[in-house]
């Protein structure tokens, strides 16, 4: 099986303790290392919990960097 990349999923979050920069909002932990790597350490299996963040349309990706319409 593939290496799960947490940095893809929907339940990996940052925090900002620098002691556990990294979590898992599915597993309800935060660690140093990436949360796929722990579960794997503990559990002997691959992280069965990610789920791929959604994909952004180019419309998205492409927003001005100003709401205001500035009309003279």
């Amino acid at each position: 099986m593939d290496r799960v990349n947490c940095f893809k999923c929907i339940h990996f979050y940052s925090t900002w303790n620098p002691q556990f920069p990294r979590g898992c909002k599915a597993y309800g932990f935060k660690g140093r290392e990436v949360p796929s790597q722990t579960v794997l350490k503990t559990t002997g299996t691959p992280c069965m919990q990610f789920c791929p963040k959604p994909v952004q349309t180019e419309k998205k990706k492409l927003r001005s960097s100003s709401r205001l319409d500035i009309q003279l």
